[in-house]
């Protein structure tokens, strides 16, 4: 059981990690969020090209803004957790092409990837996330992993939704592949264990 720590003037600090390292963790917690970003990407390769600035009459940003923010939230982070391993450029939403979003969140991904690995290494170079300048910062690892793709699948799913609305819906078919971990994996060349389903009436697969 974990407990709340104080420092010398009764400010809450930091919990940390037992310092063991968890290198098979580290490798399934990076492809996790590297797979997301291969959503992304996919997801850029599909939309109409009219849909990327097209403004939403219900006055929300448009597409290009969210891609925009998922990447420049990505530096953010890496800014504040893990700045010694290089904080990427940032993308102008008022400029940026779809390529353009593409090769930087190709970029913001490796850069997070590598902090993500090296937080589950636990070898103390990614000790805490800063999710921004004035939230409260947690201990580096499984949360810091399930807010940052939870980030990323939100946006996603905005994107798909702005799409329909505006008149350029993704087809069934693209929309489910985002779904399709198993050939997301496959795709990436990596290999995703598959456990036996033994006993799953046919209802429940």
């Amino acid at each position: 059981m974990a407990f709340q720590s104080y420092d010398v003037r009764g400010a809450p600090t930091v919990p940390k990690r037992d310092p063991k390292p968890e290198t098979q963790l580290a490798s399934a917690a990076v492809r996790v969020f590297m797979a997301g970003d291969r959503i992304n990407q996919q997801l850029i390769s599909v939309l109409d090209p009219a849909a990327w600035r097209a403004q939403p009459a219900t006055g929300v940003r448009p597409i290009v803004a969210i891609f925009t923010h998922m990447h420049n939230v990505r530096c953010k982070w890496i800014r504040l957790s893990a700045p010694h391993l290089g904080v990427p450029s940032r993308l102008s939403r008022s400029s940026c092409t779809p390529g353009q979003a593409a090769a930087g969140l190709a970029a913001s991904s490796v850069r997070c990837s590598e902090m993500i690995g090296q937080a589950f290494d636990n070898d103390g170079l990614v000790p805490i996330f800063r999710r921004d300048a004035i939230g409260s910062s947690w201990p580096a690892g499984v949360e810091m992993l399930c807010y940052m793709t939870s980030h990323e699948a939100h946006h996603r799913g905005q994107v798909c939704l702005l799409a329909h609305q505006l008149g350029f819906p993704l087809s069934g078919s693209v929309s489910a592949g985002f779904w399709n971990w198993e050939k997301v994996w496959k795709d990436s060349g990596w290999q995703l264990a598959i456990a036996p389903q033994t006993g799953l009436t046919p209802a429940a697969r």
